[in-house]
């Protein structure tokens, strides 16, 4: 007899998913996910739209007037303005400063005081000097009275040597005492001589702690305080200074400019130069070189060249960032050339086609000129034809621009 063992449980048969409540909750996950693409897909359109319809940024600048014909460029080159006269004045003795007249920027004339110095050391030497001279004038007038004495008393001796009431030792005993005595005069008197060198030596070291300026000019740096010593060398240690101030003579201001050797020949002396100015890049400077310096610089392979500026102008200060142009001469008898409308960044052009292009900005709006260029004039070119000063024209901006297309302007 075969007997079935179960296992006493729940009974799960009874359990049943109604299939209309499954087919209900599936249907809205469905739902949900539609929505949520759809929703997405909402988005992405209106970004799209959005950015579709966002105005391009853009960089302009406006064409500037060209003036006169402009003469080919040869060499470019950068350099710094620089003055011929430039000096640190300093003392001429070692003393410490008891005041400082002037500060950076202030012009002064030639001749100016700068500083004065601690005298007193100087000015006692000076006095000590006059006391040893005065006392050694006394003692002249003391001797010129015993010589009076002693050329009385030489008289009455040769007198009575003749009469032969003296004997000539006593003659001779007079005469030394007058010799005696005008020889000491001749040196009291050489004393006083060289007491009065000593003194002008006193008194010049007693001026030398007024400090002056050597020439007019403008100070640049004030390089001494109160209470700090000077001295015409370094004492060592870093506190001791050798200069009060230094000036530069602004109506001396040049350019100096590094030019290659290999493009050297290019360049010679009185040549017309255009500078610009970094301060300023729209201001073009009329110039030329003055010298070309005689020696290269073989560690940079460079020749040193000096320009001068046609006028100056109290825009221009020492040691500024300056771009120069070389420029060709003009030929001799040949016909005018044709006057530039106008100057605008050479960023500005483009070419398309093979042809030159610049992008007007007018009324918001991109339009497509053809142009035809001059020379370059540092980070310009001359525009002949196709744009007129005033016009602001497109520098920067997004790729793909197109004629017509509205940009908004940076």
């Amino acid at each position: 007899m075969d007997i079935e063992q179960k296992t006493a449980g729940p009974d799960l048969s009874g359990l049943r998913i109604d299939e209309g409540a499954r087919n209900s909750r599936r249907g809205r996950s469905r739902l949900r996910a539609g929505l949520i693409a759809g929703f997405a897909v909402l988005v992405v359109i209106a970004a799209a739209l959005a950015l579709r319809g966002r105005t391009p940024v853009v960089e302009v600048a406006t064409a500037r007037p060209a003036g006169e014909a402009g003469a080919a460029t040869l060499l470019n080159a950068s350099g710094y303005v620089t003055p011929r006269r430039r000096a640190t004045v300093a003392a001429k003795i070692t003393a410490r400063v008891l005041d400082v007249l002037v500060d950076e920027g202030m012009e002064v004339a030639s001749g100016q005081i700068l500083a004065r110095l601690d005298a007193s050391d100087a000015e006692r030497r000076l006095q000590a000097v006059q006391s040893a001279r005065d006392a050694t004038a006394a003692l002249i007038t003391n001797l010129e009275v015993n010589l009076a004495n002693a050329e009385r008393e030489l008289k009455r001796q040769q007198e009575l040597e003749k009469s032969g009431f003296a004997a000539v030792q006593a003659r001779e005993t007079a005469q030394t005492t007058a010799d005696s005595l005008r020889a000491q005069i001749q040196a009291a008197r050489e004393q006083v001589r060289a007491a009065e060198s000593q003194i002008g030596v006193a008194r010049q070291d007693v001026d030398n702690c007024t400090v002056r300026a050597p020439f007019a000019g403008i100070v640049v740096s004030k390089d001494a305080q109160i209470g700090e010593m000077v001295s015409p060398i370094s004492a060592g240690g870093g506190f001791t200074r050798t200069g009060i101030a230094t000036i530069v003579d602004m109506a001396s201001l040049e350019i100096e400019v590094d030019v290659n050797e290999s493009y050297i020949a290019r360049v010679t002396a009185g040549q017309r130069v255009e500078a610009t100015l970094d301060a300023y890049p729209d201001w073009r400077i009329p110039s030329k070189v003055r010298t070309v310096i005689p020696t290269a610089d073989r560690q940079k392979a460079t020749v040193k060249v000096r320009i001068s500026f046609d006028k100056l102008d109290p825009k221009i200060l020492p040691d500024m960032g300056v771009k120069v142009a070389f420029l060709a001469d003009q030929p001799a008898g040949g016909a005018p050339a044709a006057a530039p409308r106008a100057l605008v960044p050479q960023g500005a052009v483009r070419e398309e086609a093979g042809r030159k292009v610049v992008y007007v900005v007018r009324d918001g709006r991109i339009q497509r000129r053809a142009v035809s260029l001059g020379g370059n004039r540092g980070g310009d070119v001359e525009v002949m034809a196709g744009v007129s000063e005033g016009d602001s024209v497109l520098v920067k901006g997004p790729e793909g621009l197109r004629e017509g297309a509205r940009v908004k302007v940076k």
